[in-house]
């Protein structure tokens, strides 16, 4: 099991597994934000490294991403790891929001977040949403609007019963956005964290 960052939030309402993208680790820049912006909202991020992904940083060299089931077999372990003492909601940066969206079922989950869900390869015509008619937690994505991995315009007659996604106005993969826009990534990476907020107040208050 590798190292879990924790990144504590005042009178917490429910804790959120967040794994990584496939190419950056746990403590990319991008996660940090992420986490930081989720921890200000009331919602206490553990992020942690899949194997592949901690062998590379101990080596110092990249590596591919392992394969679906055990990276799925990973988050699991990380899911089996949790204490119980707050509400359970699992998540992800691309490739690591894809994952979590596989174990929608596991009975502690109550909702799975996808930041900047990969739904196909940039250029390439394969779709990763065969399992979205499957899904027995709600996902919701939060997904920029010039994502090469799912555009606004791609998805905008796309639509499956449990997904909802949330646009951040000009961002990319990693929610940069053109300066044109009058946008900062920092500005849109609080909008995901807002809206990851909304969502878990939304499930807790229809559990009570």
């Amino acid at each position: 099991m590798t190292k879990i960052l924790i990144n504590n939030a005042d009178n917490a309402k429910a804790r959120l597994l967040l794994a990584h993208g496939a190419g950056a680790g746990a403590n990319s820049d991008v996660m940090q934000q992420l986490a930081l912006a989720l921890a200000s909202c009331g919602i206490e991020v553990w992020r942690f490294n899949f194997g592949y992904m901690q062998q590379a940083l101990d080596e110092g060299r990249r590596r591919l991403p392992a394969k679906m089931p055990l990276l799925a077999a990973e988050f699991n372990q990380q899911i089996a790891q949790c204490p119980s003492d707050l509400p359970l909601f699992i998540g992800g940066k691309s490739m690591g929001g894809r994952v979590a969206s596989l174990l929608s079922g596991q009975s502690a989950v109550q909702a799975v977040f996808a930041f900047g869900y990969p739904f196909h390869a940039p250029n390439k015509p394969q779709w990763r949403t065969e399992h979205f008619a499957d899904l027995t937690a709600p996902l919701y994505i939060a997904q920029g609007e010039r994502d090469a991995f799912g555009s606004k315009d791609e998805l905008s007659a796309k639509h499956w019963p449990k997904v909802e996604l949330y646009w951040l106005t000009d961002a990319n993969h990693d929610f940069v956005p053109r300066v044109k826009s009058g946008f900062t990534q920092l500005q849109l990476i609080s909008a995901a964290a807002a809206f990851c907020s909304r969502k878990i107040d939304e499930v807790l208050l229809a559990a009570k």
